[in-house]
C-alpha cells in the first residue's frame, strides 16, 4: 500500500504542507518496511521517528494556533493527543509481536493513515484558511 501526499491534502500553508509531506513520507516508509518483511527492530525505529516527528509537527501547528488566537485550538489539540495515543498503542502492539504483522499494518492504516488524512482535510485545512484570513 502506497501512502502519498496529494493535492487533496494541501492546506495552502507552506509550513504545514511541507511537514505533512515529511510525515506522510515517513508513514509510507514504515508501511513499506512492514509489507516487505522488514524486521521488528527496523519497524520500531521507524515508528519511533514517526512519533518524534509527530510531536514536532503538532507542536509547530499548536504554536501557529496560539499566534493567531485560533478559536478551534482546544479541539485541535485534543485531536493531536488522540493521535499520539494511537501511535503509542501501535508501539506497544509492535513490541509485543515478533515483528510487523498484517494486523499491525492494518492498524497503521486505520489509526495513522486514515486518521491523519481526515484530520488534514478537515481540521488542518480549516486552520490554514483561518490563518490566511
Amino acid at each position: 500500500m502506497k501512502v502519498e501526499f496529494d493535492k487533496s491534502l494541501v492546506t495552502g500553508n507552506a509550513m504545514i504542507d511541507e511537514q505533512h509531506r515529511e510525515l506522510i513520507g515517513k508513514i509510507d516508509k514504515l508501511i513499506a518496511c512492514c509489507e516487505q518483511g522488514g524486521g521488528k527492530v527496523e519497524a520500531i525505529k521507524m515508528l519511533d521517528y514517526l512519533s518524534e516527528y509527530t510531536d514536532f509537527h503538532f507542536g509547530e501547528e499548536e504554536k501557529l494556533q496560539e499566534q493567531v488566537a485560533y478559536p478551534g485550538m482546544a479541539g485541535h489539540k485534543a485531536q493531536h493527543a488522540e493521535f499520539k495515543k494511537a501511535v503509542e498503542e501501535l508501539h506497544e502492539m509492535l513490541t509485543e509481536e515478533e515483528g510487523p504483522s498484517d494486523a499491525f499494518v492494518a492498524a497503521v492504516k486505520k489509526n495513522v493513515v486514515d486518521w491523519l488524512f481526515d484530520h488534514i482535510k478537515n481540521l488542518d485545512q480549516a486552520l490554514a484558511a483561518y490563518v490566511q484570513k
